[in-house]
């Protein structure tokens, strides 16, 4: 075969060429999205909720709330060397953690219950990314300008103007993150403390490292991922549907009246088409960069900044507003064939959702208005199980823990009941007393060794049932626990 001679393709080489040819890519490359500013009342509710959002976190760690000389005094903090979490005149202990539990399946069910009433509304106007990504793109339209003024200069090699507004941009976000960061480290430590060390190089390394942490995922986040955060990495948009049904309120956009699309020029009639003037605004506004005329998209925040900018377009053309709508599909549906809307805000999904909301917010009601200052654990010991001594009597020993929540020692008095003829004393004691009395510390669980000795009729089975009873000093019972006095058989 000449050397110039064009080698024969092998059947495998043919079909690769052909799926590189017509197979599409499963990866997609990254587009990057431009969103355009825009005026509306769903904008105006947006910044509303985000600057209520961003007050609350970075001015709650420094509202202050006196519990007394021996507590801290900030409104809300989780003192992770306490160990315990403080909420305004609440406080809970390691051991009630079950309230934190409570609070988040609360906040689950409330959750599930805006979905099926209002759509993903979580993700468009409360959620963090979507709170510091809204942040962070005021920010870099406020020193770069916007929609058309950002895509013409990335496009730009690089000048002085472009490196001073990079420049800017960058500066302030990391402000932004920087502020994010140490308002996170404030709910785990005092908030002027904090700040003032980590400002004069006197926090731990474990601070810095946090509040490092913080700044770099609040920058990289909210300033280079945003849109991919939804799409690709949160994972309640996949499951969010379950929530939702033909009468949650959604963005929509209405194709019955805006299609056939296309261009309008002023005078022309509206004759066989539909209002929408393929204008784009819809498009450009949104900040993941989706077309809202698509249908519904796993993509959608839900935050109607469509509605605003295509509102707009309407007025300037002089059609009816809402061509974009937040509407159920079955009201869309309605609308289609010209029927009247009917919003069922109570149906069966809505029901038991709320009724869960009422159950658990009861049951945390219930448990926090009967929240004891003080606890009590008994664990008996096991090794010996009992002993029998000289006199007959049969002697138990029992580990008392009592824990005081209370911010100032109390005395209290420990007494049992349920055997006759019970004795109780404590390590190392020789007398036998009907009672024991302690001076209990505050803010500290205090551990106690006790006894108990009974006759040994009063165990005719080898075993028998009784309360210990903690009373405060005016003798009225704070705790009483059940236990059992064991002995031969």
């Amino acid at each position: 075969m000449p050397p110039d001679a064009p080698a024969k393709a092998t059947p495998v080489a043919r079909d690769e060429a052909l799926l590189g040819v017509f197979a599409p890519s499963l990866y997609a490359d990254h587009v990057k999205v431009y969103p355009r500013a825009v005026r509306g009342p769903f904008r105006q509710v947006k910044w509303a909720i985000l600057t209520l959002c961003l007050a609350f976190y970075y001015l709650l760690p420094w509202l202050r709330w006196d519990r007394g000389p021996n507590a801290p005094n900030q409104a809300l903090l989780v003192d992770m060397a306490g160990p315990r979490a403080y909420l305004f005149n609440l406080e809970i202990w390691p051991q009630e953690v079950y309230y934190i539990t409570g609070l988040l399946i609360l906040g689950a069910i409330a959750l599930f219950l805006a979905t099926a009433l209002y759509g993903r509304v979580w993700c468009g106007y409360t959620c963090p990314q979507t709170v510091w990504t809204d942040l962070f793109m005021a920010v870099e339209r406020w020193t770069e300008g916007d929609r058309n003024a950002r895509i013409k200069r990335d496009a730009q090699p690089m000048s002085a103007d472009k490196l001073l507004r990079k420049t800017a941009k960058h500066t302030l976000w990391l402000v932004v993150s920087a502020a994010t960061g140490g308002a996170w480290i404030m709910y785990f430590q005092d908030a002027p403390t904090v700040t003032r060390e980590i400002v004069t190089g006197g926090a731990s390394m474990a601070t810095y490292f946090f509040f490092g942490l913080f700044t770099l995922t609040t920058y990289v986040l909210a300033g280079w991922a945003r849109e991919q955060v939804c799409t690709y990495m949160c994972p309640w948009p996949r499951f969010q549907a379950a929530m939702q049904d033909e009468h949650s309120l959604v963005v929509t956009y209405q194709g019955w009246r805006g299609e056939t699309r296309g261009k309008h020029k002023a005078g022309e009639t509206w004759e066989g088409r539909g209002d929408c003037i393929d204008c784009q605004a819809c498009v450009h506004v949104c900040p993941t960069g989706i077309d809202i005329r698509n249908g519904q998209q796993l993509e959608c925040i839900g935050c109607a900044l469509c509605i605003d900018a295509c509102d707009d377009m309407m007025r300037k053309v002089d059609r009816p507003e809402r061509l974009i709508d937040f509407v159920s599909l079955d009201n869309l549906q309605r609308r289609a064939k010209g029927q009247p809307t009917v919003q069922k805000l109570v149906r069966l999904r809505t029901i038991i959702y709320a009724s869960l909301l009422l159950v658990v917010g009861a049951i945390m009601l219930y448990v926090l208005t009967n929240r004891a200052d003080f606890v009590m654990a008994v664990q008996q010991d096991r090794a010996p199980l009992y002993v029998a001594l000289s006199d007959g009597s049969i002697r138990n020993g029992y580990t008392v823990k009592v824990t005081n929540k209370t911010h100032g020692p109390v005395d209290l008095r420990l007494t049992v009941e349920g055997v006759k003829d019970a004795r109780l004393f404590q390590a190392g004691e020789t007398g036998r007393h009907t009672g024991l009395d302690f001076s209990v510390p505050s803010d500290v669980v205090t551990s106690y060794h006790v006894f108990v000795t009974a006759p040994r009729g009063q165990l005719p089975r080898g075993q028998q049932q009784f309360d210990f009873v903690l009373r405060d000093a005016a003798g009225r019972e704070v705790i009483r626990i059940r236990t059992q006095l064991s002995g031969p058989a």
